[in-house]
């Protein structure tokens, strides 16, 4: 491992900018059993944690998207979103 979390944390936040711009907090740890990264997206009192593999961080950090973290992302917003729009209903 190259490089550091709040590395891997900016390159993350900059390959996927629809994180910051929808609001969305993100939380970054190694977990040292399961040799990959926790990512935990975190919006309101909503929250996503998934894995990020050692490799696909790699990658991440040479400039390659990672496919299944990009499709975590859109995941928590559209249900974010569609939670948002619900709770309008209620109101």
């Amino acid at each position: 491992m190259g490089y550091t979390l709040v590395a891997l944390k900016e390159k993350i936040l900059e390959m996927y900018p629809e994180i910051e711009k929808n609001g969305i907090s993100v939380g970054l740890t190694f977990d040292e059993q399961k040799n990959a990264y926790i990512v935990n997206f975190k919006k309101e009192d909503q929250e996503l944690p998934t894995h990020l593999e050692k490799k696909d961080a790699e990658e991440c950090m040479n400039g390659i998207k990672c496919v299944y973290l990009g499709v975590q992302i859109g995941q928590f917003i559209k249900n974010f979103e569609e939670r948002s729009k619900r709770k309008e209903v209620i109101d």
